[in-house]
């Protein structure tokens, strides 16, 4: 008999899960609460009204309507033991416990367990007073520059300092100003590391985890990993920067552990297990865990996934992942860019009509809703991250040069986004596959030859500052030198992309 799932959540995760859900046979119907305009009437799936703050409202709307499965999208509902109220009513209920999700909703019970179970991770210390995390970062014998709220903070609680005034700032920020809420009420200060930062996901059934590709967040909000950090501006996945050898040793050292950990301290690990890692000199280090599928990494792991997901979610609940581990498309890759509301992650404006949806998925686009909203037909924003367009390909050019023309098909005023979602992938296979700048399009001894020939222009000027030739110069040398993202994107050059047609712009259609 086919079962009826329902998805909590209201982002692009959740529009992801509903989406790959409702292509298993299994499913009669997917209800997502309370969705967005991307889960409203779209075929087998459909939005749904229920109150998912109260538990007992929840289990008994769930036997009312006959929905055979929960699925838990975000962080909070899980902190808030949803799981085990839902499973104590009996309603199966995909995700960890209570208990086991203080892995992502304390990070000092997470940094503790760590060191408890030999897990590598940055040095660290945990403060509830302001005045000794100061005197903690001012005296550190390590870089004490990252300061993270202990509690939920939607993603965005931690503040990478450039020197120890600005560490202790942000904990006055966090501890004094409330910038975090409730969250901050008990402070992390780290260790900053250096690398490359990978996003490695696994399903648990409490024993045996079940790798996902890796994959690769952008955190910051503009291009070149610029400006203030938001929930995650794109993700592509797999990262060709985490070897098979290298996701082996993540599978032993981290997730086997953390899994194994758990068990030990009689809180089964049981869901989607995320661990953000820092690739060091020293090897993979743990910069955090979370309880749940990543957004927006989990818009480019479903796509991949060869596996009907709900068997693998079934399998996981009933501890079968030694016999029947998830598969994954071989030789594919995918890319997600997200689309948000200009002035994200501060205040933005809500109610912009949305165009151009229609020409995307006739490309053969994936368009996951997040911040929308259906009001008499039309699709409007109605968040901070409003979509994200995912594509896949053979390869990761393709997929990002696919995932990018997607963006330019869809528009609403004062979107914004990046244009160079793996970039970082890119570098890294330039490097590896021998290519020099110029294969990949950036000329290097052209931008010296232009240098050198504007110098005489730059001189013969009448302008007496000379500090004021020396930075023009600056400015036009640094331009040219190449960069990680000094490359032609899948053989598309970013800075000559006529600016008129980018979707952020008054006009677009």
């Amino acid at each position: 008999m086919a079962e009826r799932v329902l998805v909590i959540g209201s982002g692009g995760r959740e529009h992801a899960l509903a989406w790959k859900l409702a292509q298993s046979p299994l499913i009669q119907q997917v209800l997502v609460a309370p969705g967005n305009a991307g889960t409203a009437d779209c075929g087998k799936i459909s939005n749904s009204g229920v109150s998912v703050s109260n538990h007992s409202i929840l289990a008994q709307y769930c036997k009312d309507h006959n929905v055979g499965l929960v699925v838990v999208g975000p962080e909070v509902p899980l902190a808030a033991g949803m799981v085990d109220d839902l499973t104590a009513a009996g309603v199966p209920c995909f995700g960890p416990s209570a208990q086991a999700a203080q892995l992502e909703a304390s990070k000092s019970f997470s940094k503790s367990f760590m060191d408890r179970h030999g897990i590598p991770t940055a040095r660290w210390r945990s403060f509830t007073d302001p005045q000794e995390a100061c005197c903690f970062i001012q005296g550190a014998d390590f870089p004490a520059l990252v300061v993270k709220a202990s509690g939920l903070a939607a993603g965005k609680g931690v503040i990478v300092a450039r020197d120890k005034d600005e560490a202790c700032q942000a904990v006055q920020d966090i501890m004094k100003d409330k910038a975090f809420g409730s969250a901050g009420e008990t402070v992390v200060v780290e260790e900053l590391l250096e690398g490359e930062e990978v996003s490695c996901l696994c399903f648990s059934d409490g024993c045996t985890v079940a790798p996902m590709p890796p994959a690769q967040d952008h955190k910051r909000l503009l291009d070149g990993d610029q400006g203030p950090n938001t929930g995650g501006m794109g993700a592509y996945c797999p990262t060709p920067q985490v070897s098979e050898d290298m996701l082996q040793q993540i599978k032993e050292s981290v997730l086997q552990k953390t899994v194994d950990g758990m068990r030990e301290e009689g809180a089964p690990y049981v869901g989607v297990l995320y661990a953000g890692l820092m690739l060091t000199k020293q090897g993979p280090k743990v910069l955090e865990f979370n309880c749940r599928f990543g957004d927006p990494e989990c818009q480019v792991l479903l796509p991949l996934l060869k596996s009907d997901l709900y068997e693998v979610l079934q399998d996981t609940m009933q501890g079968k992942l030694a016999s029947s581990a998830p598969t994954w498309l071989d030789n594919s890759a995918a890319v997600t860019v997200v689309m948000a509301s200009g002035g994200y992650p501060g205040d933005y404006k809500k109610g912009v009509e949305i165009a151009g949806l229609s020409q995307a998925r006739e490309q053969g686009l994936l368009v996951f809703h997040a911040g929308t909203v259906l009001k008499e037909g039309r699709v409007l924003t109605s968040g901070g991250r409003v979509l994200t367009v995912t594509a896949v390909g053979p390869s990761l050019e393709t997929a990002l040069h696919s995932a990018n023309q997607g963006v330019a098909a869809v528009g609403f005023t004062g979107a914004v986004f990046r244009r160079d979602i793996g970039h970082r992938a890119i570098a890294y296979l330039t490097r590896s596959r021998g290519l020099t700048y110029k294969d990949s399009g950036v000329d290097i001894a052209a931008g010296n030859r232009l240098v050198d020939a504007i110098k005489p222009l730059a001189k013969a000027t009448s302008r007496s500052e000379q500090e004021g030739h020396l930075q023009f110069l600056d400015i036009c040398a640094h331009s040219l030198r190449p960069s990680p993202i000094d490359t032609v994107y899948c053989g598309v050059n970013v800075d000559r992309i006529e600016p008129t047609r980018h979707a952020n712009q008054e006009g677009f259609a």
